[in-house]
């Protein structure tokens, strides 16, 4: 008994010194990425070519608040190229039917219009409503983001303009980090957005250090080359997929094109969650990664530092050294949730809220260990599983 006890303590040590390790490179990240933002800015604009004309896709389905102000963010675009808004809903009663309508009179300037998509072409309604409004776009470069994506005057200069940049291999996306702004101040919603901040794109900047760069997607922006998505498979490839951004990065890279992080930063609206509402939702998004990265996904072990350091003080017996450990990742968490969510996203509700931190933290590590529980996920109402990476009815 003796034995099992101090084995687990140094398994609990080791898993700590671990997570300390991700901690620091992932403060590494974010200040390698704020460093390379500053420089990037410091360049003109379009200065190795013209901004190329786009075609921005958002399929909608629902209305959720302050879904019209993300609208109108991208009807107010400081662009010197030409783009085209093209909204795609499954019929004509949804909800966001008359928002597209109220956007297309508050800016007659712009090219904005409203594909109806009936067809059902695959399990993710998302990508069949993106399929069916493909045809309706006249430009070469795409971008789509999702309906609840808020952005800046200069998200398509910062965006577009990295298409331009040198690279040693062509560019075929470019994707872009988000931050998330509760909706209302629930407790879920707070979790929700505290997580996005200060965990997850933590991750997504620490895979572009470790990885020498991006090599998925992220829906809050994938604006793409034709000729890539092409390359890539198409949009049809994606239609029974859950994690589709990530996906048609990640084909789109594996046919030889860069992919690059925009330096915007772009805002989503997180829903009014409850406590249940939010361990459902990180429980789809868990299995989601799990299924997309499954190695990397059980590497997510070691970015539990909290957790892992509180396990340590239990099983060593609350030993000197295991409480230093725990200070001092305390610490180092708190750094990197200030370094990426404060410093990199500029997130202002992120120093307002660390102290929930360590609960948001403890649920993560359950979510972790429960999603291997089991493949379902309940998604938009519907009840699917999840078998490499596609999306099956349940019966």
């Amino acid at each position: 008994m003796q034995t099992i006890a101090y084995t687990t303590e140094i398994i609990t040590t080791v898993l700590v010194a671990a997570s300390m390790i991700y901690c620091v490179l992932a403060l590494i990240a974010a200040w390698s990425f704020r460093l390379f933002a500053q420089r990037l800015r410091r360049v003109p604009p379009f200065a190795y070519g013209p901004a190329p004309s786009v075609s921005i896709l958002k399929p909608v389905k629902g209305f959720d608040p302050g879904m019209y102000e993300a609208f109108r963010s991208h009807a107010m675009q400081e662009y010197a190229g030409e783009y085209e808004l093209i909204f795609g809903a499954g019929s004509e009663d949804d909800p966001a039917v008359e928002a597209v309508h109220r956007l297309a009179a508050e800016f007659p300037e712009r090219q904005i219009r409203l594909v109806i998509c009936p067809q059902r072409l695959g399990t993710n309604g998302k990508v069949s409503n993106l399929i069916q409004m493909l045809p309706e776009a006249r430009h070469k470069f795409l971008l789509i983001n999702d309906s609840d994506i808020r952005v800046s005057p200069r998200y398509l200069e910062r965006v577009m303009s990295q298409f331009l940049a040198p690279s040693k291999k062509p560019v075929g996306m470019v994707t872009a980090l988000y931050r998330g702004r509760a909706s209302a101040w629930t407790l879920g919603a707070i979790l929700e957005s505290l997580g996005i901040s200060t965990d997850f794109m933590a991750g997504v900047l620490t895979a572009r250090l470790i990885e020498g760069g991006i090599h998925f997607g992220l829906g809050s922006t994938l604006a793409v080359r034709r000729e890539a998505l092409a390359a890539a498979g198409g949009l049809e490839a994606l239609v029974d997929q859950l994690a589709d951004d990530y996906e048609m990065g990640a084909r789109i890279s594996r046919a030889g094109y860069a992919i690059r992080l925009a330096t915007e930063v772009v805002e989503t609206s997180v829903p009014a969650y409850d406590l249940r509402g939010f361990l459902s939702h990180q429980l789809r998004w868990a299995r989601t990664v799990r299924d997309s990265r499954r190695w990397g996904y059980a590497g997510l072990l070691f970015t539990h530092l909290l957790p892992l350091a509180v396990a340590n003080v239990i099983t060593s017996g609350a030993s000197f050294v295991s409480i230093w450990l725990l200070g001092l990742a305390f610490f180092l968490r708190l750094g990197m949730a200030m370094q990426v969510g404060a410093g990199v996203l500029t997130d202002r509700q992120v120093l307002a809220n660390l102290w929930l931190l360590p609960l948001r933290d403890s649920a993560a590590f359950g979510i972790w260990i429960w999603s291997f529980a089991g493949n379902t996920i309940v998604w938009r109402g519907e009840r699917f599983v999840l078998k490499d990476g596609r999306l099956l009815r349940t019966q």
